[in-house]
């Protein structure tokens, strides 16, 4: 029992994780309908310049204090990711807007590449894990049978939280209804007076700067990071996002969670252990999308005659 409740701590960690970088994908999707396959690597840059602003930015005496120098390091990997999503959207995904759906999604595979190698030159030992400072309190929390790093709790608390005002922010906000109203139809929203290349880069923004705190906290929970942790998380996010039912928030965010339990609980128990818990994570999909194949929360395509 004390194995089966520490996989299920590690599991909801590691959803976490994939629901903030998995409401990127989502929210993308669901304004243009694009899969951004390049968001798992914004997520790793924004590991990296976290990475960066601890190495180059932060002086020791600031190092101590993790209330001082989580902060700055999550400011910074935001700002990093921000800026890449802005340039990314501007000159790689709207000159494509109009074009076949073949052409984004190429383009983003590329982007794709394009930041890991980014990263590779500007770590030229990014293919080795690199040592990440656990600036949140070193402290493992005992809950029982279970444990659980300080880290990995705060994690947990920042995903929700951030989920939840992000929900709220779309569900209230002006803005959150002008991108309703812009996933719905994009030429009778701007006849509305809304502008949906505003809203479009807002999207990416938003998505980039959750992923970008994804990036800093995953990194110091797991003490070190590689310019492949992108894409490992990458896939699980947007498995995640399939899974809930992409366009759907509260699908992503459920969804996640999901695939992190049946991760960390497949390679537990299930034949193969944890050289095939990818496995079983396609397995349950596959199953889903036979069943529902608008995912756990999203709405079935109307198809008018």
């Amino acid at each position: 029992m004390g194995t089966l409740l520490q996989q299920i701590a590690n599991g909801i960690v590691l959803g976490a994780t994939i629901g903030l970088i998995a409401l990127g994908y989502t929210m993308v999707y669901g304004i243009i309908q694009l899969i951004n396959f390049a968001h798992g690597e914004v997520f790793m840059v924004g590991a990296f310049g976290g990475l960066a602003v601890w190495r180059f930015v932060l002086p020791d005496s600031w190092r101590a204090y993790w209330y001082v120098a989580l902060p700055l390091m999550i400011l910074g990997g935001m700002i990093v990711t921000v800026v890449i999503a802005v340039l990314m959207e501007r000159f790689a995904y709207r000159p494509l807007r109009n074009a076949p759906r073949l052409a984004p999604l190429i383009t983003a595979l590329g982007v794709s590449v394009a930041l890991q190698e980014a990263i590779r030159i500007w770590f030229p030992d990014a293919d080795a894990a690199q040592p990440f400072p656990r600036v949140f309190v070193d402290k493992q929390i005992t809950l029982g049978p279970v444990e659980i790093s300080a880290s990995g709790l705060l994690l947990i608390v920042v995903s929700i939280v951030l989920s939840i005002l992000l929900q709220a922010y779309i569900s209230n906000s002006r803005m959150g209804r002008a991108m309703r109203a812009t996933s719905q139809d994009h030429d009778t929203a701007r006849l509305m007076g809304v502008n949906p290349d505003r809203v479009i880069v807002l999207t990416f923004v938003i998505g980039a700067a959750l992923a970008g705190v994804a990036g800093v906290l995953y990194g110091s929970y797991i003490t070190n990071v590689d310019n492949l942790i992108g894409f490992q998380n990458g896939i699980f996010a947007f498995t995640a996002a399939v899974l809930g039912g992409i366009g759907s928030l509260r699908g992503a965010v459920i969804g996640s969670f999901i695939i992190g339990l049946i991760k960390t609980l497949g390679g537990q128990y299930l034949p193969g252990g944890a050289q095939y818990d990818y496995v079983w994570i396609f397995v349950v999909l596959i199953l889903v999308l036979v069943f529902r194949p608008q995912g756990l929360f999203g709405e079935a395509e109307r198809v008018r005659a």
